[in-house]
This record gives structure tokens, sequence and C-alpha cells, in this order.
């Protein structure tokens, strides 16, 4: 026990930058005094002393204000940081070095008995607010955004962000943003807002620009190697003009 302590608060130490000395996070810190509570609840919860292990449950919400059900497994290295609010179910499964921010809800939408609860795979980042409601997994290394509803599953490495949420997978976004650059405004600077229908609009178009964005770069190879160099330099100029024009429009909306 003694040694799942020392190595959860190294791990704090590592992961928030306001922590400075290991006796401060011993003393002061409610992530870790709710994990070390949990522990004692859920080996009461797997003796069958399910009365007790809800008790002790309860003194930890009352504590720190962090609620994690007795019969919810939690691995090692896994951080609560602020943790007011932070819901945890019955059936939930929390992976090693997790991290999970204040108002975090691990819930269920079913009233079945069985699993109910999501499965955070190793190193899943949920950010504060974020609701994950449902028996699926998120893949490990997988980040949930602040506030987000996630309602399915998070493949590894994915982003899942708003309300309900929507996958963003890393290479997708990558082609996004180098496309809206191109086109004179960042992507991320749209897209925080993702119930936006703006917002949705303006993705529409810039997967619309990369698929053409490559058909254009096809027909240039194809015209070189057929001796039409001069034709596609001439291309070329008409669509830097046309850049500089789209460029005065952003700016014209953006006043």
């Amino acid at each position: 026990m003694f040694n799942r302590i020392r190595e959860d608060i190294a791990n704090i130490r590592i992961k928030d930058p306001a922590a400075r000395s290991g006796l401060e996070v011993a003393l002061c810190y409610p992530g870790l005094h709710a994990l070390v509570l949990h522990r004692w609840a859920h080996l009461a919860w797997g003796a069958g002393l399910t009365t007790l292990a809800r008790w002790i449950s309860q003194v930890s919400r009352w504590l720190t204000g962090i609620e994690i059900h007795p019969g919810a497994r939690v691995g090692r290295r896994v951080f609560i940081d602020h943790g007011m609010g932070v819901v945890i179910g019955e059936t939930a499964e929390i992976g090693d070095d997790c991290t999970i921010y204040q108002g975090v809800t691990l819930g269920g939408v079913s009233l079945d008995r069985g699993k109910r609860h999501p499965t955070l795979e190793k190193g899943v980042i949920v950010g504060a607010g974020a609701k994950v409601l449902g028996p699926f997994s998120v893949g490990a290394g997988a980040k949930i955004g602040s506030n987000a509803v996630v309602t399915k599953p998070v493949p590894a490495g994915a982003t899942a962000v708003g309300n309900p949420a929507r996958i963003i997978h890393p290479g997708v976004e990558l082609q996004r943003e180098q496309a809206a650059n191109r086109m004179g405004f960042s992507a991320y600077g749209v897209s925080s807002d993702t119930d936006d229908p703006l917002t949705r609009a303006l993705h529409g178009l810039i997967d619309q620009a990369i698929a053409q964005q490559r058909r254009i770069e096809q027909l240039e190879a194809a015209l070189r190697q057929a001796g039409m160099g001069d034709a596609v330099g001439a291309a070329n100029v008409q669509a830097a003009a046309d850049q500089t024009a789209l460029q005065q429009l952003n700016r014209l909306v953006d006043d």
C-alpha cells in the first residue's frame, strides 16, 4: 500500500508543475486521498462487505468531493487533478497512467445490470467537465476534450470533442490544418465550438479543398509529362492570384 502511495505521489509531481514537494502532495491533493480511500473500499467490496465499502466511498466523497464507486477498477499512477465533482460508476475501469480533471463523469446510460460504464485504456486524458457515458472503451492514449459528451468508442490516439462528441483522427486533423493554412486561417481556431453549424460547414469545405488539391496535383503532373509545363506555370500564377483574393475575403469576414 505504501509503495502505491509513493508511486502516486511521484506521478503527481511529474504531471503537475504546481506540486512543490511530496509532503505537499500527500497533505493537499484530494485526488490522492480519494484513490487511497478507494483502494480500501474496493478491497471491502471484493470481500463481500458491500455496506462497509459504500460507507468508505461516502466518507471519501465528503472529504474530497470525488465519488468513486467501490466496484470501479482503477489502475496504477492515475492522476485525478483538482477532482471536485468527479463521479466514477460501479463498472468503470480506468487503466494505468490516466489523467482525469474536475467535473468528469464516467457514467452509464442503462438501468440493466452488468457492464454499464466506460473503460479507459492506458494513458487516456479526460478534460474538465467531460461526460463519458456507456459501456464502451476509450483507446490507449486518447484525449477527451473539456465538456465533451462521449457516447461511443474512441479509437486509440484519437481526440473526442464537442456535444455530442465527434472523433478527430490525428491524420485527418493534420490534413485539415494544412489545407486551412493555405486558405488563410487556422482550422483549430474555428473548431473549438463543434456545435456551431458554421464550423461543421467549414470542415466540409476544407475536406473538399483537400480532395480538389490532390486532383489538381495529379493533373499538373500529367501536363508536365505531356510537355505542357508552360501551361502549368500560368495556372500556378492564377492560383496565387486566387489565393490573394481569398485572403482578402477572409479579412473582410473577420472585420
